[in-house]
Order: C-alpha cells, then structure tokens, then sequence
C-alpha cells in the first residue's frame, strides 16, 4: 500500500533539515565542572584529524587548563567595539558565516549580547549559524534553562538573567552532562581551579554547598535523561504508534498562579516532547476594564514566557470558562489539561467549586486528563 502523498512545504522541510547543521550541548550543573574544557579537548581531537574546526568564542575565565586548550586552534578574531565608552569583545557572527568552518565552537550559549549586535542573545546567533550549514558545539549550565528559573532561584537564592528558551535544548542533536560529585565540585573550587582565590570562601558559603550542589546536579542529570528519551521516540520506526501528549495549560490574570503553570507544563511538555498550549479565557470581570495596567502588563509578560518556552497561546472571550477550556481542548486535541492547584481544601473544591465541577462533568466522557500543579 502506497504511503500518502506528502505536501511540498513538506519535502520542502526535509531539505532545508538536510542541510541544516548538527547542533551539540555540553551542559553541567554550574560553572566550574569542565564543559569548555572537554569541548576544546573535543576540538583538538577533531583538527588532528584534519577537521575543519575552528574556536568562535571560548570563555577561559583565566583557567590556566582551559587557556593551554586552545592554543593550537585556529581562532575566529572577536569583534571589537565600544560600549558605554568601553572596549568590549563580542563573537563575530558575520566572520562564523564568511568563514563557514565545518564546525565552530560557541561557549556561553546564554550570554546576552551588547547592544547594537544582530541579535539580542547568544542562542539566537547559534541558531543562524546552524541554519547556514554549519555545526555547532556550545555549553550552558542547567540554571540557565528557562522553565527551570523559578526552581533555580528558590535552591540557589539567585536570580539568574541570562537564559535560553527550553526550545534550544531541544533542537539539539546531541546533549552530554560533564558531571562531577559535590565533593569533587568543591575540591576543584578549593584548589583555585574555578574562580580567583579572593573569591573562594564567599563562593563556598553561597552557591557552592553540597545541598545546592546536588539539587542542580540532579536537574542536570534529569534534563540530559529526558533528552535522551526524546531521541528515542522521535528516532522510533514509523509503524510504531505511540499517544501524542498534548498540553493545555489553562491561566488567568492571577500573575504568580499563571507563571508556574506556565514552568511546570513547560517542563511536562519538555519531558514527552510535545506540542503544548496557554488558554487565557477573559470573563467580563478579566476585560481591561475591571483590571489594572499592572495586572494586564503581567499577563502580557507571562504570554511571551509562554511563547519562548515554545507554546501556542490562545485567548478567549467568554463567562463560561469551562465549556472555553474544554472546547479548546477538543479542537486542539488535547491530552492533559492542566490547571493551578486551587487555594482552599481539593474537596471543598470539588464539592464547591463551579468551575472544577463543570470541568469534571464535560471531560467524563472524553479522554482527556486533568493536572492539579501544586
């Protein structure tokens, strides 16, 4: 039997992934563990063997390991400019793309760009590097990965900045955890092999405590177990049928509810790799009438999370915010529905609450979960 005919846009798609560039991550639980060292160690091995690999941007951090790596590499000049009446040093995007090295490496792959580049972050030129045909290899940290802020910030006490979409990770064909123990961790610190002497006992009585050590590790090491699992069931034969997870994360104008509904079916979505989606049903008392300007603005920013986190966002008009969401749900094929946890006992919610018992009573007779995220 004849496979049906697939559309142009489709061969279309498949060229343009052939000639897209392979993309590989080292990724660690924080700075120090050795992510720029093995990547030039990878590096060096491949010219030896007549590669063309070149260094687009390392970060050495005064590592005296790291800075003996990379002689013997040839080096993409950094571009020069001036910033705030400073000379700063940026990777030269356009001289990756004139050049065009089978393979370039890029460290900092969160690193926000100054002002004035042709992107705003890293990651983005990464993506226009790998679009022209080149390969990739980059590091970031897990504290870096986007839905995983909120977590981060609550281990660490630190409010990281630099970030990269969850979608980063995921286009990647090839994700390696540089792991090390806590213990193995903190000596290397102690021994002056991460940051300046000056800097040693402050970094051990904040960031660098066993607990916090191994809270990230433990991301890490989910992540790349995650990853792992994606590329086998994208890479399954195509006569094996598995159920496409779909998720529907459902807000309001409620801003601290709504961000970690958005984070954890983010991650839900990351862990099966599948399509996921923000419904956001405005009532009347939702209409930019009744709420503040802080309260819109807030919706506003929790809508682009979404949108960089790589969900559809839909926004609906309407009083009756369950029939909304199972209507959505239908016509997007949705598998789980997930929802905040609501304020009060679950039971009186579900004795008491209209919303939920509605939602329960039209998704009975269909197959669709629901999630209460705590």
């Amino acid at each position: 039997m004849a496979e049906p005919e697939q559309s142009p846009e489709h061969f279309l798609e498949l060229i343009r992934r052939s000639k897209r560039g392979k993309f590989k991550i080292y990724i660690g639980m924080s700075a120090g563990v050795g992510k720029t060292y093995r990547m030039l160690q990878e590096a060096h091995t491949l010219y030896s063997n007549r590669v063309d690999i070149q260094v687009g941007y390392v970060e050495t951090h005064n590592r005296k390991e790291t800075q003996a790596l990379i002689e013997g590499l040839p080096i993409i000049p950094r571009r020069k400019l001036f910033y705030k009446g400073k000379e700063l040093e940026e990777m030269d995007l356009q001289a990756i793309l004139n050049i065009h090295p089978e393979i370039v490496i890029v460290d900092e792959l969160a690193h926000s760009n100054i002002e004035g580049s042709t992107h705003e972050k890293r990651w983005q030129d990464v993506m226009e590097i790998l679009d022209a045909g080149i390969n990739v290899i980059s590091a970031v940290n897990i504290q870096h990965i986007e839905s995983l802020n909120k977590e981060i910030k609550e281990i660490t006490g630190i409010e990281v900045s630099e970030r990269i979409p969850d979608k980063v990770l995921y286009l990647a064909d090839e994700v390696v955890n540089i792991d090390l123990t806590a213990d193995e961790l903190i000596a290397r610190l102690k021994e002056g092999k991460i940051y300046d002497k000056s800097k040693i006992e402050t970094a051990l009585q904040n960031f660098f405590k066993v607990e916090k050590i191994l809270r990230l590790r433990e991301f890490a090491l989910r992540e790349v177990t995650a990853q792992v699992e994606r590329k086998i069931e994208t890479e399954l034969p195509r006569n094996i049928t598995l159920r496409r997870e779909k998720f529907l994360a459902c807000i309001s104008s409620n801003t601290e509810t709504a961000k970690m509904i958005i984070r954890k079916t983010a991650r839900l979505a990351a862990y099966y790799n599948s399509k996921w989606f923000v419904l956001y049903v405005q009532t009347k008392k939702e209409n930019a009438d009744n709420i503040g300007l802080a309260v819109q603005r807030h919706l506003i920013n929790n809508f682009k999370t979404a949108t960089e986190l790589g969900a559809e966002v839909i926004r609906v008009s309407s009083d009756n915010v369950a029939k909304s969401i199972v209507a959505t749900a239908e016509e997007k094929e949705i598998t789980t529905i997930c929802i905040g946890k609501p304020h009060f006992n679950l039971i009186k919610s579900i004795l008491s609450n209209n919303l939920f018992d509605q939602l329960l009573i039209k998704l009975a007779d269909t197959d669709i979960d629901i999630v209460i995220l705590s």
